[in-house]
């Protein structure tokens, strides 16, 4: 095998400091000083030290030990929670920053997109940035050109070509930087969870693109995402990252297997406090649970029970653009299910206020077959950026029950094919 990417024994660590005071100052101390400076002369009044300040500095390991080995016209996806070191990664193989040990082979030139705007200057047009990137990948001008109108029809940006892409949106940004990457000549094409930015459409698109880039013309992928389905379509290997380290490397339907059985909780709800919380300036998530037809947490249900999932949330900000919502995906990581709070008509919307919330939706019965299901938090501003996509968080189990046909045995039971498991009456005409 053509191996193009050697990672071996590999560490990447940051220096994260920690200021803190050695002494405190309380105000009742500063009162009770001035009290009795003021019966004692002026020569005499009681002078206080500012207190000092000690820095602590602690050292952070965002990957350790990591090895992986790809061979030419792979296809890997790299998968894991939030934190687990997946776009580190990914920066330090795109040569964005140097490991702190190890050692990285790379055979061939690499593009790579790892965030909105990643190798673009916001003051040059589209078309500029098209050659700049290429010169960056070390491409002549005249290669450039021989690509350009490829690279500008699969953006779909013609019409804003010589607007500087600071006046782009994200999705236009996403549109004309993937469209770069992976239509100049590398060898080999990164690609972070950037492309959820897009639209339905153009992330099928860049997958079929991707898919293309290995198969026809035997480019090496990596891809990192939330996203298992896309993980699945798209490749013919996973890697598991897990606190900074590979944990797993084989086929995508086992890694994505033990991925979300090792990684979801089995106790019915998850319970953040404090730092830990995850969100942004706008919304932290306190916490999500499942809950029966009684408002008692449970894991496991019956297929003719309602399932009930419930958010609680402190909102900082109110903006009509944020949108709460989850998928359920089933033990292959394909979503059967994707709801948002605000699918109805607007009046019918929770309606959120500042500080604490809570909301919950119902999943009607007679709906899932037999089977382990998970669910994975989505939160966003509508079409401007994500803040929680993706990490399963919670798991719970269907046994099929619901059936009402004397036919419906129990052999029907527990291996009727299919995801969903609904009773569709049948007429006659």
């Amino acid at each position: 095998m053509d191996v193009v990417i050697k990672v071996e024994n590999v560490g990447k660590s940051y220096i994260i400091k920690h200021q803190g005071h050695s002494e405190y100052t309380a105000l009742r101390d500063v009162i009770a000083d001035n009290a009795k400076a003021m019966f004692r002369s002026a020569g005499n009044i009681v002078k206080r030290s500012p207190p000092k300040i000690i820095n602590k500095k602690e050292t952070f390991w965002a990957l350790n030990q990591v090895n992986l080995t790809v061979n030419k016209g792979d296809r890997i996806g790299i998968i894991g929670r939030n934190g687990a070191g997946k776009s580190t990664l990914l920066k330090v193989l795109s040569r964005i920053t140097e490991p702190t040990k190890g050692r990285i082979s790379i055979k061939g030139r690499i593009a790579s997109l790892l965030e909105v705007g990643t190798g673009f200057h916001p003051e040059l047009t589209g078309r500029e940035n098209i050659f700049l990137n290429g010169a960056i990948l070390g491409m002549h001008r005249s290669e450039i050109k021989k690509k350009f109108d490829t690279i500008v029809d699969f953006s779909g940006v013609e019409k804003f070509l010589d607007t500087p892409v600071k006046r782009y949106s994200s999705g236009m940004y996403i549109r004309l930087a993937f469209a770069v990457a992976a239509n100049l000549e590398s060898d080999i094409l990164v690609i972070d969870e950037v492309l959820a930015v897009g639209d339905a459409e153009f992330q099928k698109k860049c997958l079929g693109k991707m898919q293309d880039v290995s198969n026809k013309e035997g480019r090496t992928v990596l891809f990192v995402s939330h996203n298992m389905q896309a993980i699945t379509n798209l490749c013919n290997q996973v890697a598991l990252v897990r606190k900074g380290t590979i944990v797993q490397v084989d086929d995508t339907s086992k890694v994505i297997r033990s991925y979300l059985m090792e990684e979801t909780s089995r106790e019915g709800e998850v319970i953040w406090v404090n730092e830990n919380r995850p969100g942004d300036s706008n919304i932290k998530l306190n916490a999500i649970r499942i809950l029966d037809q009684s408002n008692q947490i449970c894991n496991n249900y019956g297929s003719k029970s309602k399932i009930k999932v419930q958010i609680d949330f402190d909102l900082f900000t109110l903006d009509n653009a944020l949108v709460i919502g989850f998928d359920i995906t089933n033990e292959d990581g394909i979503i059967l299910l994707r709801t948002y709070h605000n699918d109805n008509k607007p009046e019918d919307w929770p309606k959120f206020q500042l500080g604490q919330n809570s909301i919950y939706c119902e999943i009607p019965g007679e709906l899932f077959n037999n089977g382990t299901y998970y669910i994975c938090p989505k939160i966003s501003l509508h079409r401007i950026k994500w803040i929680l996509n993706g990490d399963p968080l919670l798991s719970f189990d269907v046994d099929l029950d619901h059936g009402v046909s004397p036919l419906w045995t129990s052999y029907d039971k527990v291996n009727r094919p299919g995801f969903l498991a609904m009773i569709i009456p049948w007429k006659i005409s």
